[in-house]
């Protein structure tokens, strides 16, 4: 694995240590869920890697953030306290900050960007936070919280870009290692960087030798483009909302130059993929950014091969129809759903002669759709949409040539 780090930056002073990482381990244990690091052999067998699971989808919060907004909590003076905080976020940072705001009885105010999903609102304020709506963006939305902070004297909790929240971040790397000691390689989701800062930190310090590789959704390469030196646009609807970061942290870029092997990238489909296997075969729920990294070991499988590879599951909130979609989207592709066009000829008895077909390959009709208007066939034409049911892509295969053999002109309508 070729490395991609700049030595130069290494011999810089970060301002985040081992020791850091470690006293922010002893204020926030006895506060958050010390989540499981596990083998996982199905994983393993798919990949060619030895796979370890670090499940933070379990937090409360269904997230690490709270590890680093913890850590910045119970470092504020009296005075900052009592005034409050605020941060600008629609994800796992604000609920992260607003659950343990409330459960130290600190005011927390969250600014988000009017088009955050009424359930993102909901739960924030479910927590005990005042959510404040602002702009159509993010970067809106975190103007404003910063012009608020100054006006109310409230301190700006940063989701990524602050030495404390860094720190907090990195205690999930001294669970690892003392879980996992064989791991070699870890791989880790990169949106502002703040997670991987502080993994990075905590590994490369106890474990010289580990390979550290960040993944970003291929919409939003921006640490990979600053690393890189590459000019890729960060725009899109990516799957991995979490870490769709248009611009890195100025403090956590110097934690990757100095830090961080290499920084791959994954597209839409790998992310989908690796949702949904995360669901069939460890029956854990992921977001898009959590499954990054085993998108990343999909994707790339040669640069893993044979390693004892480390993949943080960062979270859980992944909306359920989105979910859903996802996977029957990935069953679609698989095999195991099919939508099949048959052409027909519109006479009595003829649906009969398909459904036989399709009974005697025990395929399962799931959907029938007539088009008889809206074709360019002739009046006496048809087009048949049969969704149906197969065990894999052999079963459904097999049904297509014996509907041929019947004498049917039939095509699959593919899926995205």
């Amino acid at each position: 694995m070729s490395t991609t780090r700049n030595l130069a930056a290494g011999q810089q002073a970060l301002p985040v240590t081992l020791d850091d990482i470690v006293r922010a381990q002893e204020r926030i244990g006895p506060s958050i869920v010390r989540t499981p690091t596990l083998h996982s052999r199905t994983l393993s067998d798919l990949t060619g890697a030895e796979v370890y699971l670090k499940f933070e989808n379990l937090q409360f919060t269904a997230a690490y953030k709270e590890r680093g907004a913890l850590n910045r909590l119970l470092t504020l003076t009296e005075d900052q306290k009592a005034r409050g905080v605020i941060a600008a976020s629609a994800g796992n940072h604000a609920q992260g900050l607003a659950y343990h705001g409330a459960r130290l009885g600190l005011p927390v105010t969250i600014v988000m960007p009017r088009p955050t999903p009424t359930v993102k609102v909901i739960q924030t304020e479910g927590h005990g936070a005042t959510v404040v709506l602002h702009g159509e963006k993010f970067e809106d939305a975190y103007g404003h919280a910063l012009a608020l902070a100054q006006e109310q004297g409230l301190t700006f909790v940063h989701p990524f870009d602050e030495p404390d929240i860094i720190a907090g971040q990195g205690t999930i790397a001294l669970e690892m290692l003392e879980d996992a000691p064989e791991i070699d390689t870890l791989v880790v989701p990169i949106g502002g960087g703040g997670l991987i800062s502080g993994i990075s930190v905590a590994a490369r310090t106890l474990r010289p030798d580990m390979q550290i590789v960040g993944v970003q959704a291929a919409l939003y390469p921006s640490m990979y483009d600053h690393i890189k030196g590459t000019h890729f646009p960060c725009d899109g609807d990516t799957l991995a909302e979490g870490i769709a970061v248009k611009e890195p942290g100025l403090l956590t870029r110097r934690f990757v130059e100095a830090n961080v092997d290499d920084i791959v990238l994954v597209d839409e489909r790998a992310l989908e993929q690796a949702v949904s296997v995360l669901l069939q075969i460890e029956k854990t729920v992921v977001e898009g950014g959590g499954a990054a990294g085993l998108a990343a070991l999909l994707s790339h499988p040669g640069m893993f091969t044979g390693r004892k590879v480390g993949l943080i599951l960062s979270g859980g909130n992944i909306d359920t129809r989105l979910l859903a979609n996802v996977l029957l989207r990935d069953l679609a592709r698989s095999g195991r759903l099919a939508r099949l066009r048959i052409r027909l000829q519109d006479r009595p008895g003829t649906l009969f002669h398909v459904s036989r077909i399709f009974d005697e390959q025990a395929v399962n009709i799931l959907e029938l759709s007539h088009q008889r208007i809206f074709t360019n066939l002739p009046a006496k034409g048809l087009t048949l949409d049969v969704e149906c049911e197969t065990r894999d892509a052999g079963h459904l295969e097999r049904l297509i040539l014996a509907l041929r053999d019947a004498g049917f002109d039939v095509s699959p309508v593919e899926a995205a």
